[in-house]
């Protein structure tokens, strides 16, 4: 669904950048709409192109457009590369970048305000996967032009395997019993590689599987750092630091593997969107899944930890269908206790809470 803000984005800027976690199908996006392509990450003869890039970022530019450059941010000095190429004209959709992982802003000399797009990519919702049949309509529903019909039925077991086997378009067709090893490789590799690769610090990775579990056990919530920390020293008898653990939640970030549901406010002056604390997501539930260690016969046997599970699984879903329709996702809570686990708010000020 983010392909037509893709597409709109194209006709708009010089260049649109598609951002997103890994193997959520940013690069097969791009190249359906590239005419050339270089891979910064393509070990071939000994990572050449991001040799190239290194020494001269404006070598990698060249080729027919639009031009996709993926991986862009193994090499932040890209960004102004295109930046520059695109301020030469006024011509739109010359360059296509994608990363996984958001840079140090060292090096990075301007913004790209106005000259460069950004798309958010997330995993895929159940309609995109072809499990949800689609005929409830957020749009229609706003219109109030939704009618009550039988979609059929949906077991919880079915709940649980969507859950575990995540929005990953190559995880599709992976059989059931092991589709839940690609959420739990993409969490060590995160621990293992990525988070040395963004900034080249060594973190302790039993701190950091500390979190994510506490993430997790926490998914769907309020909690706030020193929440989690305190969790983490009960739980796993670790004692992390608050500026620890705000290095470690920066990181997962930039990683893009966290997507936190912001707080909302009817009044448009109102600090609460800033000052009320957003709800903890993955951005996908199959990493929660994962970091807890969880199988599907064990969230089957602890429905309330799969409650929370679910409710990522609906968020996740409304805020791409949100998306769709320009519309924003918010959660709220006021002092009394009262709270909407989800509120839409489309463009034109209606609202709809879940």
């Amino acid at each position: 669904m983010a392909e037509s803000k893709f597409d709109e984005y194209l006709e708009t800027f010089g260049a649109v950048c598609i951002e997103g976690p890994k193997y959520c199908g940013k690069t097969w996006m791009a190249r359906s709409r590239a005419n050339s392509a270089a891979f910064v990450g393509n070990p071939e003869n000994n990572f050449q192109t991001r040799t190239m890039a290194q020494i001269s970022p404006d070598l990698v530019l060249k080729g027919e457009l639009p031009r996709l450059i993926d991986e862009w941010q193994e090499v932040p000095t890209l960004w102004d590369a295109v930046r520059f190429e695109v301020d030469k004209d006024n011509n739109k959709g010359k360059f296509i970048l994608t990363g996984s992982a958001t840079p140090n802003h060292k090096g990075i000399l301007h913004s790209g305000t106005a000259r460069i797009g950004k798309v958010r990519m997330n995993t895929m919702s159940l309609y995109e996967t072809g499990d949800s049949t689609g005929e409830a309509s957020l749009k229609d529903i706003f219109e109030d032009r939704m009618e009550n019909a039988i979609t059929g039925n949906v077991t919880v077991e079915q709940l649980i395997y969507y859950a575990v086997r995540g929005g990953w378009p190559g995880n599709l067709e992976t059989p059931e019993k092991i589709c839940g090893n690609l959420a739990k490789e993409y969490l060590k590799t995160v621990v293992d590689d990525d988070m040395f690769s963004v900034d080249g610090v060594k973190r302790d990775s039993r701190k950091v599987w500390s979190l994510l579990h506490s993430l997790a056990r926490n998914e769907s919530t309020l909690v706030s750092n020193s929440t989690i920390r305190k969790d983490i020293g009960a739980k796993d008898e670790i004692d992390v630091d608050k500026s620890t653990i705000s290095d470690y939640l920066d990181i997962f970030n930039r990683l893009f593997i966290l997507d936190d549901q912001p707080a909302f406010s009817t009044n448009l002056r109102s600090s609460r969107r800033i000052l009320k604390a957003s709800k903890r997501h993955f951005v996908d539930p199959s990493l929660a899944v994962a970091a807890l260690g969880a199988t599907q016969k064990m969230l089957l046997n602890d429905l309330n930890t799969f409650g929370f599970i679910f409710e990522s699984m609906c968020e996740h879903d409304l805020k791409i269908y949100a998306e769709y329709n320009d519309a924003n996702m918010f959660h709220f809570r006021d002092e009394k206790g009262n709270e909407a686990d989800a509120i839409v708010e489309f463009p034109d000020g209606a609202m709809g809470s879940f």
